[in-house]
């Protein structure tokens, strides 16, 4: 049952949906700065110490929370349909996550698209990757967790590592993560009327600009398409009434049949990137704290103390 901040939330959405100008057409500029304007409107929950920095010529952040264990650390990848977004859009979402695990987070700001196509995005994720690595954060002491093409990003960095032999993380977390760029899920139409927040043609237009020329089809793409064996546990969140509701459970299905330890939470009446409002929302502070115990649980010995905030 959804909370009276839900209902409230929910109300409103769909107001603004119905007010708001009905053009499919997109507008990166706008949507880059719609993506800024949001983060003045959420707040981390917690005092959280940043420090901007260059990961292997990405640029990118670290957000240290109270109480982190020293030792390890999470890469964190922002959402935005590969073409906005930014450390600042993202900083309370990924200062949340790293709050909830007691873990230091590193956000990038990865190339976006139409400036840098695939497979910009991914190459910068993997340079960050090694970059953490290279600062002598070990693979079994990393977590990496995304939103939406966050998530997706999330997915192919593990395939990528995999493929290449490197050393894979101990977890992933992707909050309604894209995982089939061709949009063939049957969500995209069954939830065409309860999302609320993602316009399935701009989506298809973002989509079509990030790959160029390249095929949706590619593994490093669309993770669905890759095999998915020997990954690292997963933790996937999603909501019920989102059009990414299928990119989350085929994905999760082929997982599982790949030996793949999987926890799939598909949130009841939550819309695309409910975990933003954790500052209003109960469910997102519920689902928050859901992460942080999956990534505390397989990310942290006993016997860690808390890192010096002055790191």
């Amino acid at each position: 049952m959804l909370s009276w901040q839900g209902y409230i939330l929910k109300n409103y959405m769909l107001l603004k949906k119905r007010l708001s100008a009905q053009s499919h057409e997109l507008d990166i500029p706008k949507s880059r700065a719609d993506a800024e304007a949001m983060a003045r409107m959420f707040k981390p929950l917690d005092s959280i110490v940043c420090s901007p920095l260059v990961a292997n010529t990405v640029p990118a952040e670290w957000i240290l929370p109270p109480g982190a264990k020293a030792g390890q650390a999470l890469l964190f990848l922002h959402g935005g349909y590969f073409n906005s977004g930014s450390i600042m859009s993202h900083r309370s979402l990924a200062g949340n996550i790293a709050s909830a695990s007691q873990t230091r987070a590193l956000i990038i700001d990865y190339r976006l698209t139409p400036e840098h196509p695939f497979p910009a995005a991914l190459d910068d994720t993997v340079a960050a990757y090694q970059w953490l690595v290279d600062q002598d954060y070990p693979p079994h002491r990393l977590a990496v967790a995304g939103d939406s093409a966050g998530g997706t990003l999330a997915f192919s960095l593990l395939v990528h590592l995999r493929d290449k032999g490197m050393g894979l993380p101990a977890l992933a977390v992707a909050l309604s993560p894209i995982t089939d760029l061709t949009m063939s899920g049957d969500s995209w139409t069954t939830n065409a009327k309860k999302d609320l927040m993602i316009d399935p043609v701009k989506a298809l237009k973002s989509v079509e600009i990030y790959l160029s020329e390249a095929d949706a089809r590619l593994p490093l793409a669309s993770p669905l398409f890759a095999g998915l064996e020997g990954l690292p546990p997963l933790l996937i969140q999603v909501g019920s009434n989102e059009m990414l509701l299928s990119d989350a459970t085929r994905f999760t299905e082929k997982a599982r049949k790949a030996g793949v330890d999987v926890e799939l939470e598909v949130w009841e009446g939550m819309q695309h990137e409910w975990q933003f409002a954790a500052s209003f929302l109960p469910e997102a502070r519920q689902a928050l704290k859901r992460i942080g115990e999956f990534v505390a649980t397989r990310l942290t010995p006993r016997d860690l103390s808390p890192v010096s905030r002055k790191e």
